[in-house]
């Protein structure tokens, strides 16, 4: 745990390391790896947190908030980009769990707009535009089987006419924003390539016209109020704004096209694929209501059954699966990546383990098998992966 132990951390029960399987050898180590990793430059402060059997035995900070701050605090407030994803996932099989849509529903039942939608095919110089085979489902927005693609992942004739189109700004409302990527070509056909991109924030768009709200409120209200996660939001509070954490250099979100100064109030687009912002405590507790069976502090979020079906492949024998960011031996669900083999990944793990991150560094891990979560929170955009496998790493070794 921290260095004076207490009785909760975020709310959540604590214990001692040994109590629950972690080495206490191996979480010096750990930390002490990270301590280099901040002392070589790669980030200027990082937090992380590991729990098992439903109870927090390591939780720490190292380094500090931004370049020249102050110490990194355990609640510090990070951007996590892509661990927005298995939120809105969650909020979205809420909606099935109601019975108001099901994964099998054509998105243009949504989003009529979407009926029109055609694929980009590339014939030498010529992008030629063909219908689709089949609708796209509201399965292929959660699992990236939709067609869609983003405009910074490769250099496709497609993405670059969603490069162009400024996809990511601001400006646009939820609705907006939709009906852009509707209008562009699709870069391959409904369920048969496995490709990152815009899908959840799609997917973002159904829950709001599903659900009558904005985003940001369906969240609030559905997720973030009942389990206690107060500082997860699409914009950072003036009031919090001194929690922020921050990369080594403010250029890193430039070239991303994003502005390095987060919003102090909502934004007209909440990105249902990357723009919340969250601290390890508010991201714990969402990991706690997963890993506990769908449920924490009797509030009852997604059923059991619900979250080992998320938690499954959805992807089979059928689909392409060749993409550089869907890593040897996993598979994808709804919402999270899954791991479906003990070796051919680059860090240890076990069979049904599943997980994302997000651009700028933040990682989280759940493991039915082996009762556990872990989380790692830093602002390293540059060195995401070498940050993220070295925790896998590391957090691995403490398991006993």
């Amino acid at each position: 745990m921290t260095d004076t132990l207490t009785r909760t951390f975020a709310g959540l029960p604590t214990a001692e390391p040994d109590d629950i399987g972690l080495s206490r050898p191996a979480l010096k180590r750990l930390t002490a790896v990270m301590e280099r990793e901040i002392a070589a430059g790669r980030a200027p402060g990082l937090s992380m947190l590991i729990a098992r059997n439903g109870k927090v035995g390591f939780a720490k900070t190292l380094g500090a908030l931004g370049p020249g701050g102050p110490a990194m605090p355990l609640d510090a407030i990070f951007r996590i980009y892509s661990m927005t994803k298995p939120i809105v996932s969650v909020a979205a099989m809420m909606l099935v769990e109601e019975g108001r849509m099901l994964i099998t529903d054509p998105l243009s039942e949504y989003i009529p707009a979407f009926a029109e939608t055609k694929v980009g095919v590339e014939n030498g110089d010529r992008l030629d535009l063909v219908p689709l085979k089949r609708p796209i489902t509201i399965q292929d927005l959660m699992r990236h089987t939709s067609g869609l693609t983003y405009g910074f992942t490769g250099d496709s004739k497609v993405q670059k006419l969603v490069a162009d189109a400024g996809i990511t700004s601001h400006d646009r409302t939820m609705a907006e924003h939709a009906e852009a990527l509707a209008a562009l070509p699709l870069r391959h056909q409904p369920g048969e390539v496995w490709e990152y991109s815009f899908s959840t924030d799609v997917l973002g768009r159904v829950v709001e016209v599903v659900a009558g709200g904005k985003l940001g409120d369906v969240l609030r209200e559905r997720i973030f109020e009942p389990l206690g996660m107060d500082d997860t939001a699409f914009f950072i509070p003036p009031a919090k704004l001194a929690r922020e954490a921050k990369p080594m250099s403010p250029q890193v979100y430039i070239n991303m096209g994003d502005n390095p100064k987060p919003t102090t109030e909502p934004p007209r687009w909440e990105s249902g694929g990357g723009g919340l912002l969250s601290t390890i405590g508010d991201y714990a507790r969402f990991l706690a209501m997963l890993s506990g069976g769908g449920a924490l502090d009797g509030e009852r979020i997604l059923g059991p059954r619900t979250i080992r079906f998320m938690a499954s492949d959805h992807l089979g024998s059928n689909v392409d699966r060749s993409h550089a960011l869907l890593a040897p031996g996993h598979g994808f669900g709804l919402g999270f990546g899954v791991r479906l083999q003990y070796g051919l990944a680059t860090t240890p793990g076990s069979v049904g383990d599943y997980f994302w991150g997000g651009w700028a560094g933040t990682t989280f891990r759940i493991s039915p098998q082996d009762s556990l979560f872990a989380i790692l929170m830093v602002q390293a955009p540059d060195y995401r992966v070498h940050l993220n496998q070295t925790f896998a790493n590391l957090y691995n070794a403490a398991l006993v």
